[in-house]
């Protein structure tokens, strides 16, 4: 992963110390609160209903041992003992004192973490596959062209006070697990007939309270022009981006008002005069950066064949064990390794997304002990070591499972995306929190879930979008209706290359009864499902009125 250099750390360092003088004035009065608005929130650090919250970057979701015990030793330190993870590979703290942020700061900075652009008008984290650089179907990978990205990003004053947030996904692999195309810019990486590394980019997605599905504005771009090319989309989008209202602001609204084949020609013009500047990428530059992430010393090993291995090797006589294996073990593009996600959905014991200090001490340790020190944060919000040797599977399985990581729930019903909510959250109109627990508890026999196979549940607390309940299979929206909380239900969302948009099924529905609904959409499936479909196609295949009629039914 990428380590600060000396002008990294002292950029870093004085930035920290812009922030200590704008907090000192602002507590002291000389600085007014729309004045500080800004300033604050291009550090992270946002006003919520009980505190304030900071947001950390994770950097195309990469951390070392090292940083995740630094996230341990803040959320002990300077919160409640814990931190939210969310679907931008970043992590949060709900409970921060706004004169201990700088100090906060200081320390993520020793770590080489900060919070720079989480929040504001700005480009924001660069996220990518969870399993960069480890997956046995990745093509190229995305992270060196993404550091590169971020370091070109990261306090470029040209676009600092952009029209609205800029977020950008980017993927190397034939299925998309960035969910590149709800980005504002969405960056495929793929190669041609010859070998040669190439981009599809796709602008204009995103989902919020105008939820759409990016377009493709320009195909086979190579990969030298990454900078030129996304600094064109950027200076078009601060060009004609609207600024009157907040709403309209974001770059998937400029998209549909131009349309994407006139946008696309209103920055090819732009390019026409970046492409051949020195910001076009060189070979030396990106062997520098990708330097960085070289494959770390595997050790000459062969696959397991773990479903059918001697019971005594890998106690493959306990079916939570064999459970774990299908759902939370992945390919690894080197022979005799795993990737392992560990799951943060246990059920009522802890809401989606969260994580104790004890824990992340735990899995920085694992991360050490049976890999090479690194850890990831998927965008469905849990954790993954990149690295495991398959012999250490069942005892990395054994220790999560004491910690209450190793839930065998990836992919299904239970491992709900979920936002923090009304609990947390002051622009939320509903708690997500209590109904994604609600579901837990409704659905806790793993057998059965493991039946249903694949399928998606995100849960929002506004329109904001932040846990993706368009892309969802089953999507639940918060909302008010004159001051009591009422949930909207959408189905047939999905994420990946053929990312589609849910639609909402009728009029919403009251907290108490949403486990009902999820259990009756649930009954709609399994009878009539063709053996081994999944809940998407089958949604697919019949429409939404099976379901409408079996939920509305009085």
């Amino acid at each position: 992963m990428y380590q600060y250099d000396h002008y990294d750390q002292i950029l870093l360092n004085q930035r920290i110390e812009q922030y200590r003088d704008q907090v000192g004035r602002y507590l002291a009065g000389t600085l007014s609160e729309e004045e500080f608005l800004p300033l604050r929130l291009q550090n992270g650090v946002y006003s919520q209903r009980h505190a304030y919250m900071l947001r950390v970057a994770i950097p195309y979701g990469t951390l070392s041992a090292n940083q995740l015990r630094t996230l341990a030793e803040i959320g002990e330190t300077w919160d409640k003992g814990f931190g939210h993870f969310t679907t931008r590979q970043n992590i949060q703290f709900n409970w921060i004192r706004l004169e201990n942020t700088p100090g906060i700061m200081e320390r993520l900075a020793q770590a080489q973490m900060h919070a720079i652009q989480t929040s504001g008008n700005c480009v924001r984290n660069i996220t990518t596959d969870a399993f960069a650089g480890v997956a046995a179907d990745e093509v190229m990978d995305p992270r060196p062209l993404a550091e590169i990205l971020r370091q070109w990003s990261t306090l470029n004053p040209e676009f600092a006070f952009l029209p609205r947030k800029f977020k950008i996904a980017m993927s190397g692999t034939a299925t998309d697990r960035a969910v590149v195309r709800a980005h504002d810019i969405g960056i495929h990486l793929y190669r041609d007939e010859n070998g040669a590394a190439m981009l599809k980019v796709l602008v204009g997605g995103g989902l919020g309270r105008t939820p759409i599905i990016g377009a493709v504005i320009r195909e086979a771009l190579p990969w030298r022009h990454l900078i030129t090319y996304v600094e064109a989309v950027l200076r078009v989008f601060n060009r004609y981006g609207r600024r009157d209202n907040k709403y309209k602001a974001r770059i998937k609204i400029l998209v549909q008002a131009l349309g994407a084949e006139r946008f696309a020609a209103e920055v090819e013009q732009e390019w026409a005069q970046l492409k051949d500047s020195p910001s076009t990428l060189t070979g030396a530059e990106y062997r520098r950066v990708a330097a960085f992430f070289d494959p770390p010393p595997y050790e000459e090993l062969e696959d397991a064949e773990l479903e059918d291995a001697d019971p005594t090797e890998l106690a493959q006589n306990e079916p939570e064990f064999r459970r774990w294996l299908r759902r939370n073990v992945h390919p690894h593009k080197i022979a005799g390794y795993a990737s392992v996600t560990l799951s943060t959905k246990p059920g009522l014991s802890s809401p989606p997304g969260d994580i104790s200090s004890a824990q992340m001490r735990a899995v920085a340790n694992w991360a050490e002990a049976y890999g090479f020190g690194e850890v990831r944060v998927s965008h469905e919000q849990n954790l993954v070591l990149p690295d495991i040797r398959q012999s250490d599977l069942y005892a990395l399985w054994e220790e999560a499972t004491r910690q209450g990581l190793a839930t065998a729930n990836i992919g299904l019903l239970t491992d709900i995306i979920a936002c923090p909510g009304g609990d947390f959250c002051s622009l939320a109109n509903a708690r997500s929190i209590p109904i994604a627990q609600a579901i837990q508890g409704r659905f806790q026999d793993l057998d059965y879930l493991h039946d249903l196979g694949d399928l998606s549940l995100n849960i929002n607390g506004c329109m904001n979008a932040c846990a993706h309940h368009h892309i969802g299979n089953i999507g639940i929206l918060g909302v008010d209706k004159n001051g009591e909380e009422w949930y909207q239900v959408t189905l047939g969302g999905r994420q990946g290359m053929a990312a589609t948009l849910g639609k909402v099924i009728g009029p919403s529905f009251r907290a108490e009864q949403i486990p009902d609904v999820i259990e009756k959409i649930i009954t709609v499936f399994t009878r009539h499902r063709h053996p081994g479909e999944p809940f998407s196609e089958t949604l697919l295949r019949l429409g939404l009125e099976p379901f409408k009629a079996h939920v509305y039914a009085q």
